[in-house]
C-alpha cells in the first residue's frame, strides 16, 4: 500500500499493538466474525460491493462508540448522585469536532460545513444554571477555559482569546456581543486530504476561503439553505453580502493573530510531515 494507506495500516498497527492479550482476543474474535461473514456475503467481491460494506462498518462502529460514550456519561450522573456531589459539581459534556456521517459525501471531519463545523455542549451546573435553558449565541471552544477559570474564582491572563460563558450560562443574553465565529483548518496535506480553509460564521451566513494551492471562495445562505449544498458567493444578489464579511473576516484573521505568515509556518510545516510520513 502507498500514501494514505500505507498511512492507515501503521496507524491500526500502532493502536493494536497497545492492546493487552485479552484485548487482542476479544478484538480478534468480534472482527474475525465480521470478516467472515463479509466472505459469505460477497463471494464475488466487487470494488463497489466493498465500497458499501466499509460504508455500513464504519457507520456501525462510530455509532457504537456514541452510544458507549452516552450510557457512561449516564454512570457519571449517576455516580455524582449515589455520592451526594450533585449539588456541588459542574458538569460538562462536550466533544471534538463534530462527524459527517455521508452528507456532502464526505466521512469524517474537518470540514468547516455545519455537520462537522458545531459540537455539542451541555453544562450542569446545579442552582446557577435553570434546566431546561437554551442558547443559540456564537460561541467557540476557546471560550471554555475562561469559563472554566471564572467558575472556579480564578482570574483568567489578559493573552487569552476566547470569552467566558457565564453570562449565557445564567441566561443573561444581553450581555454577549459576539456575532461572528473565526475558523480554520490547516493540515494539508495530510492522511484526510482536506484542502486548507479558513471562514467566518454568523447566524446568517458563512463564508469560506480555500487556499493555498488553489484560490476558492464559497458563500451559504444558513437561513434559506439550511444544508449549505449551494454557494451563493458569485451571486449579485449576495454581492454587499461578500464585501462586508470579506472585510470582517480580515479583521477577525488580525484579532485571532493569524496572517499569511503563519499560513505558510503551518504549509511547510505540514508538508514536511507529510513527506516524512511517506517514507
Amino acid at each position: 500500500m502507498e500514501g494514505t494507506s500505507e498511512w492507515g495500516g501503521r496507524l491500526f498497527n500502532k493502536k493494536y499493538g497497545r492492546f493487552t492479550k485479552e484485548q487482542k482476543e476479544v478484538w480478534d474474535e468480534t472482527y474475525m466474525m465480521v470478516n467472515e461473514d463479509f466472505k459469505k456475503a460477497y463471494p464475488n467481491m466487487t470494488a463497489n460491493d466493498l465500497m458499501k460494506w466499509r460504508y455500513q462498518r464504519y457507520m456501525q462502529d462510530y455509532l457504537a462508540c456514541i452510544a458507549a460514550v452516552d450510557e457512561n456519561v449516564g454512570r457519571v450522573l449517576d455516580y455524582l448522585d449515589e455520592n451526594e456531589l450533585r449539588d456541588n459539581t459542574i458538569v460538562v459534556y462536550t466533544s471534538d469536532q463534530g462527524f459527517y456521517l455521508g452528507e456532502h459525501g464526505w466521512f469524517d471531519k474537518r470540514f468547516v460545513y455545519d455537520e462537522s463545523f458545531k459540537t455539542p455542549l451541555l453544562v450542569r451546573w446545579p442552582n446557577v444554571i435553570k434546566e431546561g435553558t437554551t442558547s443559540n449565541q456564537m460561541v467557540q471552544n476557546l471560550d471554555f477555559a475562561q469559563t472554566i477559570l471564572e467558575a472556579a474564582g480564578v482570574i483568567a491572563p489578559n493573552d487569552m482569546q476566547g470569552e467566558s460563558l457565564i453570562p449565557l450560562l445564567k441566561g443573561e443574553e444581553e450581555s454577549w456581543t459576539r456575532d461572528a465565529v473565526y475558523y480554520h483548518y490547516y493540515e494539508y496535506p495530510g492522511p484526510h486530504m482536506v484542502k486548507r480553509h479558513y471562514a467566518i460564521i454568523t447566524t446568517k451566513y458563512k463564508l469560506v476561503h480555500f487556499y493555498d494551492d488553489i484560490d476558492e471562495w464559497e458563500l451559504y445562505d444558513r437561513e434559506n439553505d439550511t444544508l449549505e449544498l449551494k454557494s451563493v458567493y458569485n451571486d449579485p444578489a449576495y454581492a454587499e453580502v461578500v464585501k462586508d464579511l470579506t472585510k470582517r473576516l480580515a479583521e477577525l484573521r488580525v484579532k485571532y493573530k493569524d496572517s499569511k505568515e503563519l499560513d505558510k509556518k503551518y504549509m511547510d510545516m505540514y508538508k514536511d510531515k507529510f513527506e516524512k510520513s511517506r517514507k
